[in-house]
């Protein structure tokens, strides 16, 4: 991978706070960063609250998911589930070729701490369907607390990162550490729905012993 001052990521849906959690990690590390969102105004309020906890001194900005899109070198998709298909519907031409990263997880209410997973097999394999063959899709993140992301500090969670191949998990892998945190390489796109369940699983967690961020960590290697 380049030099991060070199390299754009567009957090599509970055208004939310998952999306503003990756865009102050990665603003730090160096990465340029293009907030997208269906409304410019909203992208542009979230790119200056995240320039604001960075002192101004990043390069942050915001946009339409269109803009963001294609502009980017590499693209991260941070929405709602529900608007998870009309998103990659309009951004598809958009970005093909590039590294296309998502940490959507189909949490489908009430039931949110169950394991619902779409006709595809999971969120990933469904933007994999969407984009077709020209785009290399990653998944990482479904795990981490936006709570934890938000803050400055070391984060006790491993990511699992899962993809349509070893190269992009790998670079995938960089951005993850880049972001602060531990990642390990889980396997083909179609092992995300192993990951994308345990979302649900830990909701769960939190819910029964009152916490917000129960993350998972992997053990026994040396």
């Amino acid at each position: 991978m380049s030099d991060p001052i070199l390299l754009s990521i567009a957090i599509l849906g970055g208004t939310g706070k998952e999306g503003k959690g990756l865009a102050y990690r990665w603003a730090r590390a160096g990465y340029k960063i293009l907030i997208g969102s269906r409304t410019h105004e909203k992208a542009v309020r979230a790119a200056e609250d995240v320039s604001m906890m960075l002192g101004g001194q990043a390069s942050i900005t915001g946009m339409d998911n269109a803009e963001a899109a294609q502009a980017a070198d590499i693209i991260v998709l941070t929405v709602p589930y529900a608007a998870h298909r009309s998103t990659l519907e309009s951004v598809k031409g958009l970005v093909q070729g590039k590294l296309f990263i998502d940490v959507t997880v189909p949490v489908v209410p009430p039931k949110v701490s169950t394991v619902q997973m779409p006709e595809a097999g999971s969120a990933a394999q469904e933007t994999r369907q969407i984009l077709g063959d020209g785009v290399e899709v990653c998944t990482a993140f479904q795990n981490v607390s936006h709570e934890l992301l938000l803050e400055g500090n070391e984060i006790d969670c491993d990511v699992l990162v899962t993809g349509t191949s070893k190269d992009a998990r790998a670079e995938t892998i960089k951005l993850v550490n880049a972001a602060g945190l531990s990642a390990w390489d889980a396997g083909p796109i179609e092992n995300s729905v192993v990951v994308e369940g345990l979302t649900n699983v830990l909701i769960g967690i939190n819910k029964k012993y009152g916490s917000t961020h129960a993350g998972i960590k992997i053990t026994g290697i040396i």
